[in-house]
């Protein structure tokens, strides 16, 4: 199982750092990340492996949602079955 994880807010030092060791915390392994900063922003898309984790799939999003608070960055995680869900016809 995959999920997918969306970050955007004001760039900084150590996001992806901060957000990986997150996903460390939960034993979710990052498969593949692309990032952009568009003058001050920053844009972070990760794809996890969520397959193997140490906690429930909530407990890691409630973690990701509480580093975004955190480190002032909107963090969603969102399932592959509701990400597939949605871009199916």
């Amino acid at each position: 199982m995959k999920a997918v994880v969306t970050v955007v807010g004001k760039d900084t030092v150590g996001i992806l750092a901060k957000v990986s060791t997150a996903c460390v915390e939960h034993n979710a392994n990052i498969i593949d990340v692309t990032q952009s900063v568009m003058k001050d922003m920053f844009t972070m898309v990760m794809l996890i492996d969520i397959s193997d984790l140490s906690t429930d799939f909530s407990a890691l999003q409630n973690g990701l949602y509480a580093l975004g608070d955190k480190i002032g960055m909107k963090i969603h995680v969102m399932h592959e079955d509701i990400f597939n869900s949605m871009h199916h016809i």
